[in-house]
């Protein structure tokens, strides 16, 4: 099975489109995949001068859209949108820098008709860089 590319499914459009590349699928349940940070990025140059830092709350939106493809790949949410209604539990343990290739897991833990909830977590070199939960309404 080919793997669809993320700019065909949701849409975010840049440079608020973080997911580079969908490695793993399956649709209403998980989805895994990349998002590779050149440094030319707009937020470096102000988070912070001298030590570009990837804010924590982008890193969490990255999980989000990965999330989102998990949802709006399953045929019961084609053409629907789904909207951050919370995040819980956001941890951040890495300090992610230009450069840096994060791995972005996200796997839906409930769905219905308009809402749903789900966990994930991006990694850098194979460990944690931030986990969270997330709430969404879907519309």
């Amino acid at each position: 099975m080919s793997l669809p590319v993320p700019i065909d499914i949701l849409p975010h459009r840049d440079p608020f489109l973080f997911v580079d590349e969908i490695t793993a699928l399956d649709p209403g349940v998980s989805a895994s995949g990349t998002w590779t940070l050149t440094g030319d990025e707009a937020f470096f140059a102000g988070h912070f001068p001298g030590r570009p830092t990837l804010p924590g709350v982008l890193m969490c939106e990255a999980i989000a859209q990965m999330g989102a493809i998990a949802v709006l790949t399953d045929e019961r949410y084609a053409g629907k949108l789904p909207l951050f209604g919370g995040l819980d539990k956001a941890r951040f343990r890495r300090q992610v820098s230009p450069g840096d290739t994060l791995i972005l897991e996200a796997e839906m833990t409930r769905l219905s008709a308009r809402a749903g909830k789900g966990e994930g977590r991006a990694l850098l070199n194979g460990e944690v860089a931030v986990n969270c939960e997330l709430m969404f309404v879907i519309v």
